[in-house]
């Protein structure tokens, strides 16, 4: 067995990082960031920023003969009261691109969320070691994945053989935006959420901005998206914006275009692909707020509710439906100008007879096949034949 003074550290950069935007240094460690340090002084609420730090589709990646690894790392566990346990984060090692071993941080950081007055406190938990070993002694790509949900302050890196930066893939980048769904909320690993999946059936190296409760059309995420070199770009628009009942149509249409001009500024002839929400019964129809069900939560379950009344959409109020017509609309009129703009209805990805099938088990996120299913039909449309995001578009 490797000693440890046989051990090689290797210092937490972004040579071998891949998914994140920044590396914040701390007194205890590393911590990824998917938003750039200008764009996070300017969020506006802890919602967004927790769920930036969460490090969905961030991943260690180097090339080592190394037959064993330890991660030193502080995960942050979040605690709901009255709602079920959340299960540990899952970290993936990956060999060559195939999944090879797994681990978690059973201890760490505990973050308790109150979610009815949306108070939270922090108590300072201790570093966990993940160990990977018996990896076959060879050259390999070796890749960790962190846990899409759960924050992870990075320590230390250490291998019984050096290890150096990958050979560039050659894979064209792909840069999404969405929600909570787009995070990975339900989803049990982080390569199975559906943009990690689909970016595996497309051969795209992914970075994602899926931002649970935040995908709100925020002039920092596009100036972050704008300044983050990418060959394909994709925005999933909707969910957020109703369950969060943030805007009327009054305002929507104008936001839409500001993001998608900021994007164009940085971006003037990628392939640029719009998505509109999944099917999600609580609000096809019926406008925000969302909220926990209370009466579910006494039941030891977490579910959803739509707070709003159908008939507020004359009003302004925004529903999927409404969004849905919307950004179809606005695709179609700029593409008039942007032959490299593309549209896709999000309940191609997810729609009524899948919910029959595979319903959402809070109902406002799909399960794990649900996942698996979205990033198959998400892949087919963009990566396969003649799709936005074939050569022929690039």
């Amino acid at each position: 067995m490797t000693t440890r003074h046989d051990w090689t550290t290797t210092p937490i950069s972004a040579d071998i990082v891949r998914g994140a935007l920044d590396l914040e240094r701390t007194g205890r460690g590393t911590l990824p960031h998917r938003l750039p340090a200008g764009a996070r002084r300017q969020i506006p609420d802890d919602q967004l920023a927790m769920a930036a730090s969460q490090p969905s589709g961030v991943r260690l990646a180097f090339r080592t003969r190394a037959t064993a690894v330890e991660l030193d790392v502080v995960a942050t566990k979040r605690v709901y009261p009255g709602a079920p346990p959340r299960p540990d984060g899952v970290y993936e090692l990956l060999v060559d691109g195939r999944p090879t071993a797994r681990a978690s941080a059973p201890d760490g950081d505990t973050l308790t969320v109150d979610l009815a007055s949306m108070t939270s406190r922090t108590r300072p938990g201790p570093v966990e070691t993940l160990r990977f070993t018996g990896l076959p002694d060879e050259d390999k790509d070796v890749e960790i994945w962190l846990p899409h949900d759960e924050t992870t302050l990075l320590v230390a890196l250490r291998t019984d053989a050096p290890l150096r930066s990958p050979a560039p893939s050659g894979r064209p980048v792909w840069l999404h935006h969405g929600s909570s769904i787009s995070h990975g909320s339900n989803a049990t690993t982080p390569t199975g959420t559906w943009p990690a999946l689909a970016a595996g059936l497309g051969g795209a190296d992914l970075i994602n901005l899926g931002f649970s409760g935040s995908a709100l059309l925020d002039p920092f995420t596009a100036r972050a998206m704008r300044d983050t070199p990418a060959d394909l770009i994709s925005v999933k628009i909707g969910i957020n914006l109703v369950n969060a009942d943030l805007m009327r149509l009054r305002a929507f249409g104008p936001a839409v275009h500001g993001f998608l001009d900021t994007l164009r500024e940085g971006h003037p002839t990628a392939p640029l692909l719009v998505v509109s929400p999944i099917c999600c019964p609580i609000h096809e129809t019926t406008p925000g707020p969302c909220a926990p069900d209370r009466s579910a939560m006494g039941e030891g379950r977490l579910r959803f509710v739509a707070m709003g009344d159908p008939a507020e959409t004359a009003a302004g109020k925004l529903t999927l439906t409404v969004i849905r017509e919307q950004l179809a609309r606005i695709v179609a009129e700029r593409a008039a100008d942007d032959p490299h703009l593309h549209y896709l209805d999000g309940l191609d990805l997810y729609g009524a007879s899948d919910h029959a099938e595979l319903p959402l088990p809070d109902d406002l996120h799909p399960d794990p096949a649900a996942h698996r299913r979205i990033a198959e039909r998400f892949a087919r449309h963009a990566f396969g034949h003649d799709g936005p995001f074939t050569p022929k578009h690039r």
